[in-house]
């Protein structure tokens, strides 16, 4: 296995492995849409015709998301809006980093909750927040909060948070035709094509692909935001030059056992780190389907990119 020299390397090597994943869960997703569509008795031409809808539909599902995702996250999150007069320190630094990304200056919002934690949301740079908890800004150092911010801002650059919609989007279309036509076969649907013979082969695949399809399409979501979180810390070492400020503020907010109260299942993959620590068995649950790879993995990482930035 190669050794990955510099942080360009870290940066190109994660943006790869993701679209990589990205195509194949593409590919799988379309093949079990059609799949289904034929064990409910459609044709070639209709299980075709059933993908292009569901492509369609999922366009339109995501510029909804595109528009609208970030408000409602930030209201369910209880977010507050921040001005430059309230808090200059806090700005500057969000201030800096965009002019070192080339980034506009985001809307700054905190939550009122000492847990420690950070996330970043917004459709694209020109309409993106970063959001703090009163927590984080408490008991990190400058340096940790740099290194915190440059990563969020990495997601705003990257994109992420219109990736991750895309995904969520598809993995959601999965579960409910899946469970759509187990629902149909319980109430004793039968595929037939578009001839009107049965059409066995297409039957049990489906059958098959409808109780495996929405774990294997959850699991490919989370390695898709574990992937993104890996790519968001080698992009923020290269806006701030100093990985040991985002290593110690990993390390410090993963030592913070107390879970954040404003986050749910629905927003967890935006946060830096996992928001709901704290409770033994969610943290179980947490390492079978995680949104972030484990710290050690992080700051492994970000280890290998000490004094090669």
């Amino acid at each position: 296995m190669a050794t990955i020299n510099t942080a360009w390397d870290q940066v190109s090597s994660n943006i790869f492995k993701t679209w990589l994943i990205m195509f194949f869960f593409s590919f799988f997703a379309i093949s079990i849409i059609y799949i289904i569509a034929r064990g409910f008795g459609y044709g070639q031409t209709g299980g075709l015709g059933i993908v292009g809808f569901a492509l369609i539909f999922t366009g339109l599902m995501n510029f909804a998301s595109y528009y609208w995702s970030d408000k409602i996250v930030l209201a369910v999150s209880g977010a507050k809006l921040v001005s430059e007069n309230s808090n200059k320190e806090l700005y500057r630094t969000v201030e800096n980093l965009c002019i070192a990304a080339g980034l506009p200056t985001p809307k700054i919002y905190t939550i009122d909750d000492s847990a420690t934690n950070a996330f970043a949301t917004g459709r694209d740079p020109k309409h993106a927040a970063i959001c703090f908890t009163t927590g984080i800004l408490d008991k990190l150092n400058k340096q940790e909060l740099e290194g915190v911010t440059a990563h969020e801002l990495s997601h705003v650059g990257n994109r992420d948070t219109l990736l991750m919609g895309v995904v969520s989007i598809l993995v959601g279309m999965i579960a409910v035709l899946s469970d759509w036509f187990l629902r149909s076969m319980f109430w004793g649907g039968r595929g037939r094509d578009d001839e009107g013979k049965n059409n066995t082969i297409f039957m049990v695949l489906a059958l098959v692909s409808a109780i495996l399809a929405p774990v294997v399409a959850t699991l490919i979501q989370l390695a898709v935001s574990r992937r993104r979180e890996l790519l968001a810390d080698a992009s923020g070492v290269l806006l701030t030059r100093y990985p040991g400020g985002l290593i110690s503020a990993l390390q410090k907010i993963s030592s913070d056992r107390e879970p954040l109260e404003a986050a749910n299942r629905g927003t967890a993959h935006l946060y830096i780190v996992n928001p709901f620590k704290g409770n033994q068995a969610g943290a179980f649950l947490a390492n079978l389907f995680n949104t972030h790879p484990s710290i050690e993995v992080r700051v492994n990482a970000l280890r290998q990119m000490e004094g090669k930035v």
